[in-house]
């Protein structure tokens, strides 16, 4: 993913919610398979680590990228980007600009 490809999906990732939060018991098995399942239908997830998790953001996202096959777009504080394009052709909503 290039520089102007990452800047777009920070652009839309703005706008966006985030649909998990990770807490206190930090990252788990049943957390991977939720964002490996929101992955296919949304393509751009948002994360939300909460104080009470010990760990850092930037570890969990790269963990969590790295077993999902996701691309991190970015991490801001406590909030992950994460993005990963469809399997399935008509799950596809996000075309990258080149």
């Amino acid at each position: 993913m290039n520089s102007k490809q990452r800047a777009y999906l920070k652009g839309l990732a703005m706008n966006i919610d985030p649909i998990m939060q990770i807490g206190k018991a930090s990252l788990t098995d049943e957390n991977i398979f939720a964002v490996a399942e929101a992955m296919e239908p949304r393509e751009l997830i948002k994360i939300s680590v909460l104080k009470n998790c010990a760990d850092d953001p930037k570890i969990i996202a790269n963990h969590i990228a790295s077993l999902t096959r996701s691309e991190v777009v970015q991490v801001i504080g406590k909030k992950i980007v994460l993005y990963k394009q469809a399997d399935k052709p008509k799950n596809r909503k996000i075309n990258l600009p080149k």
